[in-house]
């Protein structure tokens, strides 16, 4: 857009476009170099990971089963096994790229929701497997600092059978 014919308000959503885009790549470089409190540092003090089944992707977690649905003591716990020898599944580490695009941002008075694409390659005993899907990330500031309230990962996949498990932080 030509400078003369933007707007404040065209401004203003571009620098909250760019400040929640590098929030999502920061967030994807610190699970692909497995740094996971790092990782757990960004979220609210009662933040939530959700990771619907593939069947049922608009699943509610307080009647349906999903894959994962961690409140931060869970989210913790789930953080020290995949650093430790006791998460076997992930011991080696995997090697993961996130690749993450098509960000939708949304300003509510909640906080910001965006929803993304994502597509992530996960390689580990000479295997590799994708995982596709999308994103629903709610953001909140916190002490000027945007924070994760809840991100859910919701995966494309008809089901994991190449993959067996998601034992990565999607």
């Amino acid at each position: 857009m030509p400078e003369g014919n933007s707007t404040a308000t065209d401004r203003s959503a571009l620098g909250l476009r760019d400040i929640v885009e590098e929030f999502l790549y920061h967030e994807a470089s610190l699970l692909d170099a497995w740094r996971l409190d790092e990782w757990l540092a960004l979220f609210t003090t009662d933040g939530r990971y959700l990771v619907p089944t593939t069947d049922l992707p608009d699943g509610d977690p307080k009647k349906d089963l999903v894959f994962i649905d961690d409140d931060m003591v869970r989210l913790r716990a789930r953080v020290e096994r995949l650093k430790s020898r006791h998460g076997h599944r992930e011991y080696p580490s995997s090697r993961t790229r996130h690749f993450i695009s098509n960000a939708r941002i949304n300003v509510e008075e909640t906080g910001i929701v965006v929803s993304s694409s994502f597509l992530i390659y996960r390689f580990r005993m000479g295997e590799s497997s994708p995982y596709v899907g999308f994103y629903e990330h709610r953001l909140k500031r916190v002490d000027g600092e945007l924070k994760i309230d809840q991100k859910k990962a919701v995966l494309d996949l008809e089901a994991l059978s190449d993959h067996g498990a998601v034992s990565i932080i999607l």
